[in-house]
């Protein structure tokens, strides 16, 4: 009954739901060539270059994969005024994002670029400045945020990959105005600074975040994960834990229950932008009024298609379709 809920919803309901991602938004670069020597200049192997991508990432590749679902998608975040921000721009433009809440600062558009040798990372270089954004530019994203929340927006997504946007502040500052119009908010976390979280009604670490703001290590275990995500839940007044657990699949704690959601099987298992689209598609099914545990569920099966890939990947509503069938 379950599939046929999420098929029903994926097939004519999600252009229905409007969601809005804050966060660390970025620009992901790839160099890919074949290395057959090393230089003569110093001893670091030669790379001949024979192709090249950019794709968006961070709070961007949530963004990707909610409107790969055919969804009403809005980003907000920082970026600098520099060829890589064009670039994203481009990117948003051409997959129907709406950026207007992308704001203009004195810094980089936070940028990691890859040198990929065969099927070998040789080299990452990151344009980056990751200190809080506060001040004027933030209270410019806090009213686009506060003047989207007027609009109507169905749920919001927290993106947080420590880069400066999502401070304590701005984090307070959406979660409180969402809370007070009965807007869920969900965060992806970075680091152990959860108190910046209270007040959210979701938060989806991976274990290895999960495991960073316990007092004690735990297993990746059933039982551990439902005491670990009460422990959060207490500790940071967060309402609902949904934790993945990479080929364990990932748990659902909610107040009075807990669901424990096992994975699909793949010859090929590459987490990368894995938790990006969990809690896209998680949030899209809360989005759309289906229950927690059914927008679990679709987010595991959205996940099971994405760690099938190599690198970062963006399921689309066809492929999420086919899984359903």
């Amino acid at each position: 009954m379950d599939k046929k809920i999420m098929y029903d919803f994926i097939a004519h309901k999600t252009g229905d739901c409007r969601l809005l991602v804050v966060g660390d938004v970025m620009l992901d670069k790839y160099y890919y060539g074949e290395v057959t020597r090393i230089s003569p200049e110093a001893p670091v192997p030669v790379t001949h270059v024979t192709g090249q991508k950019e794709t968006l990432g961070g709070a961007a590749n949530v963004a990707h994969n909610l409107v790969r679902l055919e969804c009403q998608i809005g980003i907000a975040g920082f970026v600098g005024d520099d060829y890589h921000c064009q670039s994203l721009t481009d990117k948003f433009t051409a997959r129907g994002i709406d950026y207007k809440g992308l704001i203009t600062t004195d810094r980089p558009t936070t940028t990691k670029l890859r040198v990929i040798g065969g099927h070998q990372q040789m080299l990452r270089l990151d344009f980056e400045e990751a200190e809080d954004v506060t001040g004027a530019f933030a209270d410019r994203l806090h009213n686009f945020v506060t003047a989207r929340l007027g609009e109507g927006v169905d749920a919001i997504i927290i993106s947080d990959y420590g880069k400066g946007a999502c401070t304590a502040e701005t984090c307070q500052m959406i979660i409180q105005a969402a809370n007070a119009q009965g807007v869920p908010v969900l965060v992806d976390p970075k680091g152990t600074d959860w108190e910046k979280y209270r007040g959210a009604d979701y938060i989806t670490p991976n274990f290895k975040e999960l495991n960073a703001v316990l007092p004690k290590k735990i297993k990746n275990q059933d039982e551990a994960i439902e005491d670990a995500a009460r422990f959060v839940m207490d500790k940071f007044g967060i309402k609902q834990v949904l934790a993945t657990r990479s080929e364990f699949g990932m748990s659902l704690i909610m107040k009075d229950s807990a669901q424990h959601i096992p994975t699909k099987a793949q010859e090929v298992f590459d987490v990368s932008g894995a938790g990006d689209t969990v809690i896209g598609v998680f949030a899209l099914g809360l989005a759309g009024g289906l229950e927690p545990e059914v927008s679990a569920c679709m987010a595991n099966l959205a996940a099971s298609v994405v760690v099938a890939k190599l690198g970062t990947y963006a399921v689309s509503k066809e492929e999420l379709l086919d899984v359903l069938k």
